[in-house]
């Protein structure tokens, strides 16, 4: 573990995917929130799209895997709720990317969604037209809308603003 810096540790993380949308990291979610070096022990405090997040597990298991990778041997990863996580920690290369994917990414709010919601105007990740309806407020996770694009005529999710 000699040498090894918290900027490492987050070059390091950046290559662990979020295990439902496997084109971002945790770490371009805002997943991964920080980074300590105690002693010997690497620290990595998460806080996860929603508190129930069935993918939680697999995320920790994967955060601790990937440091063991690098010989890191003595791992906390912890777990905080509060506060609660938001899509505005998403970050711009992590939108695009979501975009690309075909998931619509969330509009920032800066704290306001109530705003953000009765706009609830969601432009297609394929065509970029905000011709659009919701098709359904639940997708195949909780963080996610599905919508349809009058104008392509593809259907598509959204990454909802939380």
């Amino acid at each position: 573990m000699e040498g090894i810096t918290v900027e490492n540790i987050w070059e390091v993380l950046d290559e662990v995917k979020d295990p439902e949308i496997p084109v971002v990291s945790l770490a371009e979610m805002g997943i991964i929130r920080q980074i300590e070096i105690s002693g010997e022990t690497v620290i990595v405090t998460m806080t996860p799209t929603f508190s129930g997040c069935p993918a939680l597990q697999v995320m920790k298991t994967d955060i601790e895997k990937r440091l063991r990778e690098e010989g890191i041997s003595s791992i906390e990863v912890r777990l905080v709720l509060d506060p609660p996580w938001s899509s505005d920690w998403i970050t711009a290369e992590a939108r695009q990317k979501l975009k690309n994917f075909g998931l619509a990414p969330p509009p920032r709010h800066g704290g306001n969604l109530q705003e953000i919601l009765l706009i609830d105007i969601v432009a297609c990740p394929y065509c970029d037209s905000t011709n659009t309806t919701i098709k359904n407020s639940f997708g195949p996770t909780l963080c996610r809308a599905i919508h349809y694009c009058d104008n392509c005529q593809q259907p598509f999710e959204q990454f909802k603003p939380l």
